[in-house]
C-alpha cells in the first residue's frame, strides 16, 4: 500500500450504555418522553422479574424521580375522579390528590429507598443507593392500579402491601443478586409487619371519620336552637329570623300570662261561690 493512500481508520467505540433488549431506553431530562414512561409501567405491571433484570442500575436519578411523579399524577387524576363520583368520602377536596400524590411519592421514595439500602446492605449486596432508588421508584408503577382498587375497604390495603413486597423480593433477586430464599423470609417478615400495620391504620382512619362525621351531625342538632333565635346554619345572625323567633316568644309568654290571669280570676269567684252556697244551707237549717 502506497504511502499517499488514505489510511483506514476504525470508529472510536461508543461511550453510550448498553441498553438491555425489552427494556425501554432511559429517559433524560433534556429528552423526557412520556410514551417511554407508559411503556416502563406496562413492563413492571406485565413482567417484573425481567424489567428488573434489565433495569440500568446507574444512569442518574433524574430518570426514576420523573417515572415517580408521573405515576403519582396518574395516581391523583384517578382519585379525583373516583371523589366526583363519590366513591372515596372526599368530594371536591379530592382533586388536591393531583398535587399531593406526585409530592408523596418523590419523597417517600428517596425515605424507602434509605431504609431498603441499609436492608439489602445487611444482606450483602454489593449494589449502590441509586440501584435502591431505582428499585423502589419503578415499584410504583402499580400506585395507580392499587388507587383504584383502595375504593374497597381494607382490599386496597391487602393489595398495595403483597405486591410492592413481591416486587421488592424480585428485586432482590435480579438487581441485588440474593438467593430467593433469603428474599423470601426477609421481605416476608417484612411484609406481614407492614400488613398488620396497614390495616391497623386504615381501621383506625375509618374509625376517624366516623367519628368525625358523628360529631358533624351533633353539632347540627345543637345548632337547631340557635337558628330559632336567629342564628343560621352557618352561625351568621339573620334579623328577620330573629325578628320572627322574638315575635313567637312574645306570642308565648303573652298566651302564658293571659292563661294565668284566667286561672287567678277563676279560682277566688269559685271560693265565693262555695261560701255562698254554704251560708244559704246554713239559714234553710
Amino acid at each position: 500500500m502506497s504511502d499517499n493512500e488514505p489510511k483506514e481508520h476504525n470508529p472510536p467505540p461508543s461511550t453510550e450504555p448498553e441498553v438491555p433488549s425489552g427494556t425501554p431506553p432511559p429517559t433524560r431530562s433534556s429528552d423526557f418522553d412520556l410514551g417511554t414512561v407508559i411503556a416502563q409501567a406496562k413492563h413492571v405491571l406485565s413482567d417484573p422479574r425481567g424489567f428488573y433484570r434489565e433495569m440500568p442500575r446507574s444512569g442518574g436519578y433524574s430518570e426514576p424521580a420523573i417515572f415517580a411523579i408521573i405515576m403519582g399524577v396518574g395516581a391523583g387524576v384517578v382519585f379525583t375522579v373516583l371523589s366526583f363520583l363519590g366513591l372515596t368520602g372526599e368530594g371536591l377536596g379530592g382533586i388536591f390528590a393531583i398535587i399531593v400524590m406526585p409530592i408523596a411519592l418523590l419523597i417517600g421514595g428517596f425515605i424507602a429507598a434509605v431504609v431498603l439500602f441499609v436492608i439489602w446492605k445487611l444482606m450483602g449486596t454489593d449494589q449502590s443507593f441509586e440501584a435502591s432508588y431505582r428499585c423502589v421508584a419503578y415499584s410504583y408503577a402499580i400506585v395507580p392500579v392499587v388507587t383504584l382498587i383502595s375504593i374497597i375497604p381494607y382490599v386496597g390495603t391487602i393489595v398495595r402491601t403483597l405486591w410492592g413486597i413481591w416486587l421488592m423480593i424480585i428485586a432482590s433477586v435480579e438487581v441485588h443478586g440474593r438467593k430467593h430464599q433469603t428474599a423470601l423470609i426477609v421481605f416476608g417478615v417484612l411484609g406481614f409487619l407492614s400488613l398488620m400495620g396497614g390495616l391497623s391504620a386504615e381501621r383506625g382512619g375509618r374509625q376517624f371519620d366516623a367519628a368525625v362525621q358523628d360529631s358533624a351531625r351533633q353539632f347540627e342538632q345543637g345548632m337547631q336552637p340557635f337558628e330559632q333565635v336567629g342564628v343560621n346554619e352557618d352561625g351568621e345572625f339573620d334579623p328577620e329570623q330573629a325578628g320572627r323567633a322574638v315575635g313567637a316568644f312574645l306570642r308565648g309568654m303573652q298566651a302564658e300570662v293571659d292563661g294565668g290571669t284566667d286561672s287567678s280570676t277563676a279560682q277566688p269567684v269559685e271560693e265565693a261561690r262555695s261560701a255562698s252556697s254554704g251560708a244559704e244551707s246554713s239559714d234553710g237549717r
